[in-house]
């Protein structure tokens, strides 16, 4: 059988249609649940499921009332274009498309039960340890089919046994898969569907957004090394926030000629208002000059100009590095002493040393955001537009720092002193970005007077 097609058994089930949509809602035993296991993957979930306190607290109610489990929980929810009925109450469904269909809702059920199955097909808790996400789940469930397949081999349905336990199971599913229109409608439908279930557990804006392929275009152009450390959807382990590369995208952005009704977020935002920045950019990206929004709800950009300020975005975290590396030692070069300040810390003194976020290149110092955000956005100073619109640089960037960034500090170094070294209140100051960028712009002026 195909990897993405399976057949599960509902104990009871009813029909329920509205629109282009159906809906099979039932009671399905764990024992016929292994076939989802087995195919289907948390692609079309928003975010990633994580073991943490909320399935621990699902394994302890299947282990210790299974027969009130079923009505404890939501259960999990499923997404299939093409599902047919069988005979016994049994569902042949294909996952042609794994970003919209497959497991919609109900991704740390499934996980809490997965591992709560993988333990007892071990006869040992401990053999489940090392799961921490749902990757290590499906790890550990590829090397342990021996395992689980003894374990329902074992275990008759009816008999009480550990796979006996009944699980709350929804199926979405066309409403007339011959209609063209209908099982498009049905198609789109799904990633809505999908969003607002997990509305109900605080999805974060930003999983929406990837769900939606706003992201798609910057990830594009992110170096591969750093983009594979980006948590592009939520708890899927990225150890980079994509919300701090969408703050820093609106450099190049603002630099953009921007559709009528987008208004890029204030400079201070990139540092202390992430989340608007992040709005902004959503409100950017699904405005109709822009992209285009496709049939299963994701959106392909078709906008020239801001894929081409997107392109300049990639290349932020690089100068982003730079710029967190020689700070401090420019800071030193014109007469200052860094370490002295009182958000700043030697590496010396730190048991684990301090690292640029990006990259994560050795530094000598850790010190807080706010002293280098201001810098960054700086760099807008060095940005043009072309004559169809599309931004680009006026000299190239990394040696620009290189050769300018000492006396930029020179004259940044006068706010730090004002603000008494407070990094959080340089952060937030819109004064901070107009003399940084006016620093930016005067050393690009004095070299080009000088050429």
């Amino acid at each position: 059988m195909n990897p993405n097609e399976l057949i599960i058994r509902f104990d009871s089930v009813d029909r329920q249609t509205e629109g282009p949509v159906t809906r099979l809602v039932g009671f399905v035993r764990a024992r016929n649940l292994l076939p989802l296991l087995d195919a289907a993957d948390l692609e079309a979930n928003p975010r990633t499921a994580k073991i943490g306190p909320i399935t621990a607290d699902i394994i302890e109610s299947i282990e210790k009332t299974p027969e009130l489990f079923p009505f404890k929980t939501k259960g999990i929810l499923v997404a299939s274009a093409n599902c047919r009925e069988l005979e016994r109450r049994r569902y042949h469904m294909t996952f042609e498309n794994p970003d919209i269909e497959g497991i919609l809702d109900g991704g740390h059920n499934t996980l809490a039960i997965g591992t709560h199955i993988l333990a007892v097909a071990h006869g040992d808790p401990k053999s489940v340890k090392r799961i921490k996400a749902w990757p290590d789940f499906r790890a550990a469930w590829e090397a342990s089919r021996k395992e689980v397949t003894a374990l329902k081999a074992s275990t008759a349905s009816g008999s009480g046994g550990p796979l006996d336990f009944l699980i709350p199971v929804e199926v979405l599913i066309p409403t007339d898969t011959e209609d063209t229109l209908a099982l498009e409608a049905f198609t789109s439908s799904l990633f809505e569907i999908g969003a607002a279930r997990n509305n109900n557990r605080q999805l974060a804006d930003e999983a929406k957004a990837n769900k939606k392929g706003f992201y798609d275009e910057l990830r594009k152009h992110v170096p591969a090394s750093i983009a594979k450390r980006v948590e592009w959807k939520s708890n899927d382990g990225g150890e980079i926030k994509v919300r701090d590369l969408v703050a820093f995208s609106w450099v190049p952005l603002s630099a953009a000629e921007l559709p009528p009704g987008v208004s890029p977020p204030r400079p201070a935002d990139i540092y202390s208002g992430k989340g608007k920045c992040s709005s902004a950019f959503d409100t950017l990206m699904e405005n109709a000059d822009v992209s285009t929004k496709m049939a299963d709800g994701t959106h392909e950009l078709h906008s020239t100009v801001i894929g081409g300020a997107l392109a300049i975005a990639g290349e932020l975290p690089e100068l982003i590095d730079t710029i967190y590396a020689e700070f401090p030692l420019a800071y030193n070069r014109t007469g200052g002493s860094f370490g002295m300040l009182r958000a700043v810390t030697p590496a010396k003194d730190l048991r684990t040393k301090p690292t640029t976020p990006f990259g994560k290149v050795s530094m000598g110092y850790r010190y807080p955001d706010g002293f280098i955000v201001p810098l960054v956005y700086g760099l807008k100073a060095l940005l043009e537009t072309d004559a169809a619109g599309k931004v680009q640089w006026k000299t190239d960037p990394g040696t620009f720092l290189t050769e300018h960034l000492d006396e930029i500090v020179r004259k940044y170094k006068v706010l730090i002193q004002a603000f008494g070294g407070d990094a959080q209140k340089i952060g937030k100051n819109e004064g901070s970005y107009s003399l940084a960028y006016d620093a930016f712009e005067t050393e690009l002026l004095k070299r080009r007077q000088a050429a």
